[in-house]
């Protein structure tokens, strides 16, 4: 079954609160950790807030490299393209190298 937009948020208000206590954080320290306004952290957990507060949330909660998932790459149109993605993951990236340390005159 489809959930509709405030369905979706209340979920994730709810796994905001569940992760939050499995950690053993009151909302106050939550926030506190995350750098998020008390006022907003609690708006997250009703299922409210901005994205930039959902992401701080995430990295105190050590969620953050499930973000990505949230918007994965859409798939390839076609076999070349799915190649083409395939080359430019592997290919190897240039080198960079450090600045030279300048010598004092």
């Amino acid at each position: 079954m489809l959930k509709t937009a405030p369905e979706l948020s209340a979920d994730l208000g709810s796994a905001i609160r569940g992760r939050r206590i499995a950690q053993g954080w009151s909302q106050r320290e939550a926030a506190t950790r995350s750098g998020v306004p008390y006022g907003s952290w609690r708006r997250l957990e009703e299922g409210e807030g901005s994205t930039r507060h959902l992401v701080q949330a995430a990295m105190a909660l050590r969620c953050e490299d499930n973000l990505a998932l949230l918007f994965p790459p859409p798939a390839a149109a076609s076999m070349d393209e799915l190649l083409e993605r395939q080359a430019a993951a592997t290919a190897p990236k240039p080198r960079s190298r450090a600045p030279r340390k300048r010598s004092a005159p």
